[in-house]
């Protein structure tokens, strides 16, 4: 049979198959192999061509790699004279390259590798009618080869055409040379060991984001219970998202009549308003003095000033950044407190003579 006729004929048979819906995973297993096909000896052997089977295991080493050891056999008939005995056998490490793409099971590879041959031949000396004599010679290979695989899971298919360089240089033919090139051309099967793999783990999406999941202006509150989604960096913020006024009380805070220094009732108030500066670090205020209404106008406002220097001072050593505090401003008696409608009277009370955090 024509060589090249034979090679097309089994590459396009095997093609025939149909193609399988979805791509073949990395499976790594050890698996065994088996293959028969036809070895198209090199005419200056002198050896009719003939079939032959190989036996191997192996395994793929990545998704596109594949190792596989294989024992090979076959006997053919020498041509000159069949009843003389002619036997090749041998073992060979060969890596396939496989070009796998996606939505096929169903791909080529290019095959390569080493072997060792073994060769058993009876000769006549001298050729007719002469003594039988019987050579045992092994000699390296190489491996050459295209193919194409099916994959059906644990049982693949794959038939392939290629050469063998056969290093066989102390053969007895007709034409002796240092190397013979075989074709062979084969189908097979690799039959993978052990269970099967488990399906690949398919990432569930992420769950999709609620208003529960997400503060769109950054204050703590999700926005689902956020009333005022529009706050700004700074405020102090109630548990509906909306900001709350932080209350400095700093009643008590008072001053003897013409004087600015804080009295020991007003150190305890200030300490508790340093505690709450503290806890609210996001929190400004002015430090703002008065006086009540008794002097003169410039005074009173120099007066007003002192004071508010007083506890500004006391604030920044101990602990409060500067960078939090306005002032210190006097007003003088230009804001006098209110009760009831009425003004207190103007230099009966100390209650005018005070110093204010006002809150920003």
């Amino acid at each position: 049979m024509n060589k090249k006729l034979l090679c097309a004929a089994l590459l396009v048979g095997l093609s025939a198959v149909a193609q399988a819906a979805s791509a073949q995973e990395f499976d790594d297993r050890w698996y065994v192999t088996g293959s028969t096909g036809v070895n198209l000896q090199d005419h200056a052997r002198g050896t009719d061509s003939t079939v032959f089977g190989t036996i191997g295991f192996g395994k793929f080493i990545n998704p596109n790699v594949s190792l596989d050891m294989e024992m090979n056999y076959q006997n053919p008939h020498q041509s000159a004279n069949r009843n003389l005995w002619w036997s090749q056998y041998g073992v060979s490490l060969d890596a396939r390259y496989h070009f796998r793409h996606e939505g096929s099971n169903f791909w080529p590879y290019l095959r390569g590798g080493i072997g060792w041959q073994r060769h058993e031949q009876e000769y006549l000396l001298p050729p007719v009618s002469g003594v039988l004599l019987r050579r045992r010679d092994s000699n390296a290979a190489v491996n050459i080869a295209v193919g194409m695989q099916l994959d059906k899971g644990r049982l693949n298919v794959r038939t392939e055409v290629g050469t063998r360089i056969d290093f066989d240089s102390n053969q007895i033919s007709s034409h002796p040379q240092s190397s013979f090139i075989d074709v062979l051309a084969s189908v097979g099967v690799t039959y993978a060991l052990g269970p099967d793999p488990a399906p690949p783990v398919v990432q569930a999406p992420p769950p999709e984001k609620t208003c529960a999941d997400l503060d769109g202006d950054g204050d703590g509150v999700n926005d689902c219970n956020d009333k005022c989604p529009d706050s700004q960096a700074g405020q102090t913020i109630g548990p509906d998202g909306c900001p709350v006024p932080v209350s400095i009380d700093l009643k008590g805070v008072n001053f003897d009549f013409d004087k600015a220094t804080l009295r020991p009732d007003a150190v305890a108030i200030l300490n508790e308003a340093v505690e709450i500066l503290k806890r609210y670090p996001e929190l400004h205020a002015e430090v703002a003095g008065h006086t009540d209404q008794c002097g003169k106008d410039d005074y009173n406002q120099k007066l007003s000033e002192k004071r508010a220097k007083a506890v500004y001072d006391y604030l920044t050593s101990n602990g409060v950044d500067a960078a939090r505090l306005s002032g210190p401003v006097g007003y003088g008696e230009s804001r006098p407190l209110e009760d009831k409608g009425q003004v207190f009277p103007a230099c009966k009370s100390e209650i005018n003579r005070r110093t204010e955090l006002n809150t920003k």
